[in-house]
């Protein structure tokens, strides 16, 4: 599967981003889908995930009540919804996909979006 990520842009602090991946191919459903951030001088981190069918989602500490992460299958598409930004969340935020796995951890992941840049200016 073939990951594009976009949506990212500036904000100020407080405001909101939605980000979006599009996925090719017709087996979006069957994937895990998560999203991941870096930012500069730092490893990339979790984010969010959500579930094959949408049934389940889980977030980092850091982002949760702020950030929602959904899934329209029938678009081949996950969003992330960013309210409440802070200049922390300032990152490269990375959509990911995975057959099996329904977790946190990035070497989980088998399918990597190009990345799209957040930036929260204080």
């Amino acid at each position: 599967v073939q990951l594009q990520a976009y949506g990212g842009g500036l904000v100020q602090a407080g405001g909101s981003l939605r980000l979006s991946c599009a996925a090719s191919g017709r087996t979006f459903s069957s994937y895990v889908m998560g999203w991941f951030r870096q930012a500069p001088g730092k490893e990339r981190e979790f984010v969010a995930a959500i579930s094959w069918s949408g049934g389940s989602t889980f977030y980092a500490d850091s982002v949760k009540g702020r950030f929602t992460i959904s899934r329209d299958n029938a678009k081949n598409t996950v969003y992330l919804q960013m309210n409440s930004l802070k200049p922390e969340d300032t990152a490269v935020y990375y959509c990911a996909a995975n057959p099996n796995y329904y977790g946190s951890r990035s070497q989980r992941y088998d399918y990597w979006g190009q990345g799209t840049l957040v930036t929260v200016s204080s």
